[in-house]
């Protein structure tokens, strides 16, 4: 049996016991992890108000937004999302800083006295970890990034007070189900009575609606309770209270940006109008088309799923236009991968397809064979292989797209910041 860390063991060691616990790194449903954070007495934030946000893509961004805005505004804000990049601190964050490696240990040593025999997984230790830091913390507003679904998602043992659904598209088919109806009600289990259910998905299944009706939420819908333009390099907001004019255009998604004004409207409508746009224009969030690189221009992308890879071609266009464009791509198996690589396939010159390792890591030769037979395509075990290669090939005219998981992403970027020889 398993014995849980020692009172002065470090973090990693932690996170190593953590994984080893579980026997599936995905186990949905609310029961085990409920009973232990009413143990916990988790299940009551107090006065803090919460934000929970579910959605295929553009969770990260309109949670990063967001907590901009709040911030700006002089709020005490704390964020849970997931996976993390590069350390597990990313998870947790605070008033902006990420939460300290002793405030986990100390979260987890509750977390394990409190659970008893009831079995949890990495993703239900971390959401529980970050609950107790959050009440501890005593802050404004918690928000908080569904990990999977959101219906069955540990996050959803708190009841929002608002709930936001960011898109509707297919990506986890095997938990969510293989339809846009079937994902749509299970991100919509985040809905609560009487409160309000933001949802920035234009092209809406109708059980989002559904579950709305049955649930008494009070949806709050784009192109139907609030609507947004893009004219000129910059954009209007038009809510039913909240209507702001020529903001400039912000550096993550546009569509998130109106989702994100969509909450600020219910939560917080005497935010002024600057520090809305302010908060906005200034927002970054790690891997959403992130430039590391200047010349070659070397972007980073977590795009993992169809939804997610229409909407990266669409921010490439216009800047590969007339270059050379050289794609890193690793994926994991249980993604649509036929339904990614072609949908990019348009933009690039030269693959380089590299194998994530791990039970869910799909092989390089895996994602060769969703691109055409004539495709320039080579094929690598390790990323640091593929790198080597790729860069030798690149001239300051090119651009690098790093694409296809947090895994990859993460990975590329730990190497590109040990790469002395690259300038």
């Amino acid at each position: 049996m398993l014995t849980a860390p020692a009172s002065n063991a470090a973090l990693a060691q932690w996170l190593d016991y953590l994984l080893s616990i579980h026997p599936t790194e995905i186990d949905m449903g609310l029961t085990r992890v409920s009973k232990v954070a009413k143990t916990l007495g988790l299940l009551d934030l107090g006065h803090t108000k919460v934000v929970t946000v579910a959605g295929t893509n553009g969770k990260g961004t309109t949670c990063a937004m967001l907590e901009n805005i709040l911030r700006l505004s002089g709020l005490t804000v704390g964020v849970y999302s997931s996976p993390h990049m590069l350390k597990y601190n990313e998870r947790v964050r605070i008033n902006g800083s990420d939460a300290s490696d002793s405030a986990f240990v100390t979260a987890f040593e509750q977390i394990e006295a409190a659970r008893a025999d009831i079995s949890l997984t990495f993703f239900e230790y971390a959401t529980l970890a970050g609950l107790i830091l959050f009440k501890a913390a005593k802050l404004d507003v918690v928000i908080l990034e569904v990990g999977l679904g959101g219906r069955l998602d540990a996050t959803n043992i708190i009841d929002a007070d608002i709930s936001v659904v960011t898109s509707v598209d297919l990506d986890h088919e095997s938990y969510l189900g293989n339809t846009r109806e079937l994902v749509g009600r299970e991100k919509a289990g985040i809905f609560r009575r009487g409160r309000p259910a933001i949802v920035g998905e234009p092209n809406l299944p109708h059980t989002v609606n559904e579950v709305a009706s049955d649930v008494g939420a009070t949806l709050y819908r784009v192109g139907k309770e609030f609507s947004y333009q893009a004219h000129d390099n910059l954009w209007d907001f038009q809510g039913q209270v909240l209507k702001l004019g020529d903001l400039a255009l912000p550096t993550l998604p546009l569509p998130n940006a109106a989702t994100v004004l969509a909450v600020i409207e219910h939560g917080w409508p005497n935010i002024s109008a600057e520090i809305i746009a302010k908060g906005i224009s200034t927002a970054r969030l790690t891997g959403r088309l992130e430039q590391i690189n200047e010349r070659p221009l070397v972007l980073l992308d977590v795009a993992h799923n169809p939804h997610a890879a229409r909407f990266l071609v669409q921010q490439l266009e216009p800047i590969v236009s007339g270059k050379r464009v050289f794609a890193l791509c690793g994926m994991l198996k249980d993604k649509d991968i036929a339904g990614v690589l072609p949908v990019v396939d348009p933009l690039v010159d030269i693959w380089f397809l590299v194998s994530l390792h791990g039970e869910r890591g799909a092989s390089a030769s895996q994602l060769r064979k969703t691109l055409a037979t004539d495709a320039n395509a080579f094929e690598f075990e390790e990323i640091d292989a593929a790198w080597s290669a790729l860069k030798t090939q690149i001239t300051p005219d090119d651009v690098v797209i790093v694409f296809g998981s947090f895994y990859t992403v993460a990975g590329f970027k730990s190497l590109f910041k040990q790469d002395v020889s690259f300038v």
